[in-house]
C-alpha cells in the first residue's frame, strides 16, 4: 500500500527551479533510498514532505488522501518524523528535554495542571529510546551543544524513530558515526520498516544504500529519473542515472 506520495512538486526559488515536477511514493514498511548529486533537489524534497517548506505546486498524499503539509508540526500531528542534516536538535537543552520538546509529560493530577512535568518519566523513556538505538548518550544531564557529532546524531535518530508513526525521513543519519553507531542506525532502520512504518533514506553512501534500502529512487535537476528495486541493480547503474548517462528504459 502506498503510504505517502507526491505528484509533480514544484518549488522555484527567484530564477532557480529545485524541483521540477518531481514525483515520489513510499510504501508502508519499505525502506526507499533517495540519491541524487548534490542539487538534485532531495533536500527540497524532504522539505516539501516534512512541512518544513509548502511546494509551489503539484500534491501530496498521506494514505491516499490529500493532504497539505504547511508546518513540521502538521506533519508530525500526521505521524512523518524528520531528522535533517543539522538534527534540528536545541543545543541549550540536554537529551531528555531534546527528546520530549513539544511533547513534554506532565504529571498526574494536581501538579501536572499547575504545570509540573513528570521529569523521571522522560528520562526513563530516553534511556529506552537510546538504548534501542544503541546510541552513546551516557549523560542525560548535560547540554546537547557539548556532546560529539556521533552524539547528537543518536539523539536525533533516537527521537524520530520514538514518535514516528506513518514516515520517517533520514538525511545522512549515519554522516557523523563511527563503525559501531552506523551500524546500529542502519539496523535500527530495518526495525523501523518491520513496524509497518515507511522509511526514507537519504544518503550518499552507495554501499549503505544497496545495503539497506529496498527500492531505490533517484533525483537529477529537480525530478525523479529513475526508480530500482535494490536487488535488481547495482553502484554503477545508481550513478550513471545520477550524472544521467543511463537509458530510461532501464529504469522502468
Amino acid at each position: 500500500m502506498t503510504l505517502l506520495q507526491a505528484t509533480g512538486l514544484v518549488k522555484q526559488y527567484g530564477h532557480v527551479r529545485a524541483l521540477n515536477g518531481a514525483d515520489f511514493d513510499v510504501d508502508a514498511g519499505e525502506v526507499v533510498a533517495l540519491i541524487g548529486d548534490n542539487g538534485a533537489g532531495k533536500s527540497t524534497l524532504v522539505r516539501m514532505l516534512s512541512g518544513s517548506e509548502v511546494p509551489d505546486g503539484g500534491e501530496i498524499r498521506l494514505n491516499g488522501e490529500r493532504v497539505r503539509l504547511d508546518t513540521p508540526a502538521t506533519a508530525r500531528g500526521l505521524g512523518i518524523e524528520t531528522v535533517f542534516q543539522d538534527l534540528a536538535l536545541a543545543p541549550h537543552l540536554d537529551p531528555v528535554q531534546n527528546m520530549y520538546l513539544g511533547r513534554e509529560i506532565m504529571h498526574p493530577g494536581l501538579l501536572g495542571r499547575l504545570g509540573f512535568m513528570d521529569n523521571h518519566a522522560m528520562r526513563e523513556g530516553s534511556k529506552a529510546a537510546f538504548a534501542k538505538l544503541g546510541a552513546t548518550v551516557r549523560n542525560l544531564s548535560g547540554a546537547v551543544g557539548s556532546m560529539s557529532g556521533g552524539q547528537k546524531q543518536g539523539v536525533a535518530v533516537a527521537r524520530a524513530a520514538a514518535w514516528v508513526s506513518k514516515v520517517i525521513f533520514l538525511d545522512e543519519p549515519t554522516a557523523a558515526l563511527g563503525v559501531v553507531q552506523t551500524r546500529n542506525v542502519l539496523d535500527l532502520i530495518r526495525r523501523v520498516a518491520d513496524e509497518g512504518i515507511g522509511v526514507v533514506f537519504i544518503s550518499h553512501s552507495m554501499p549503505h544504500v544497496m545495503e539497506v534500502a529496498d527500492r531505490v529512487q533517484v533525483m537529477r535537476q529537480g525530478r525523479m529519473v529513475a526508480t530500482y528495486r535494490a536487488k535488481d541493480t547495482n553502484m554503477e547503474q545508481l550513478v550513471a542515472a545520477m550524472t544521467g548517462a543511463f537509458s530510461r528504459e532501464e529504469a522502468k
